[in-house]
């Protein structure tokens, strides 16, 4: 699905650590470099770091740590131009236009149809 042989840079941040790896190996195969975070504290300080380099941010709603994956998505959005997908098992979230969604059960497949490379 990667047009480009040099590997784009992808922020995945779960807490649940075999949602996380999956995506990431997923992501991986994709000819991406990605970077792990299981809290919306630690995902900032990378955004903070090479958010300019990014090109793509997943994060999951509920995260470990006290913050939220909408108010991170809403800090990588102020701080890098990638595309910003938000996941969740809620039904009745309000993002704003520009983010993408994906309800859990999701498939990583389904994260690769959203990222147009």
């Amino acid at each position: 699905m990667t047009n480009s042989a040099v590997p784009s840079l992808a922020l995945v941040v779960e807490d649940d650590q075999l949602q996380r790896k999956i995506l990431s190996d997923t992501l991986k195969d994709e000819n991406m470099d990605v970077i792990q975070c299981e809290s919306a504290e630690a995902a900032e300080l990378v955004i903070a770091r090479v958010g300019a380099e990014l090109r793509l941010l997943v994060t999951d709603v509920k995260l470990a740590g006290p913050a939220s994956g909408i108010a991170l998505a809403e800090f990588a959005q102020q701080n890098f131009p990638g595309l910003i997908v938000v996941v969740s098992g809620e039904d009745e979230l309000v993002l704003p236009l520009q983010f993408r969604f994906l309800k859990k059960p999701y498939r990583p497949s389904d994260v690769l149809r959203l990222v147009a490379f």
